[in-house]
């Protein structure tokens, strides 16, 4: 048994996964700690032999989880000369703001207690989702390399704008928006259609 407040990764994973599965079913008002240890199928008490509250507990998750969503776009710039830039940004993107990503934007509103927790995960030059900007504008750069998009393409300004549209859509509409993906296709489209290199 490990002392309180160092989870053993197995246990850790566990309660994590159940997490997700009670997040994703019944929202942030779902996440007790009698809820979340009986989805994980393990004892009553034992969150709290591993974790100082459920605040810590949550807070542990949602870094985890945010953790996870950055490393996808952290592998952005390796798809450069890859499939289409259409494609890779869509794929990104949706991997970013997709149903597990919404589940935490809520969770985080309904308890902003867990905002310290996250500050490590979301300050830029972290590593974390404070760099997906950062990342973006590198696979637009290493494409841009390549002749895919035009020489003189702004790829900060781009990556921003493409970000921030998105981000915009998920926070106004914080239960989910089932028109989603397809409106980040869309706006993937919008942008990349003004990247397109001169035929001449």
């Amino acid at each position: 048994m490990s002392p309180r407040g160092v989870a053993i990764p197995e246990v850790r994973e566990q309660l994590f996964e159940a997490t997700d599965r009670l997040l994703a079913r019944d929202g942030p008002a779902g996440l007790s700690t009698r809820a979340i240890t009986a989805e994980a199928g393990v004892a009553n008490g034992m969150l709290h032999r591993h974790f100082r509250d459920l605040d810590a507990f949550l807070g542990e998750f949602a870094a985890d989880r945010l953790g996870a969503i950055a490393d996808s776009a952290a592998a952005l710039p390796a798809r450069a000369g890859h499939g289409t830039v259409t494609g890779n940004l869509t794929g990104a993107t949706l991997a970013l703001f997709g149903s597990n990503a919404l589940a935490l934007m809520n969770l985080v509103a309904a308890r902003p207690q867990l905002a310290p927790a996250l500050e490590h995960a979301t300050a830029a030059g972290s590593g974390g989702l404070g760099d997906v900007e950062e990342h973006f504008a590198a696979y637009l750069d290493a494409e841009k390399k390549l002749g895919r998009i035009a020489p003189d393409t702004d790829t900060q300004t781009h990556a921003f704008a493409l970000l921030g549209s998105v981000h915009h859509l998920a926070m106004t509409n914080p239960a989910g928006l089932p028109g989603l993906p397809d409106r980040i296709r869309r706006i993937v489209t919008a942008l990349v259609a003004g990247m397109q290199p001169n035929p001449a």
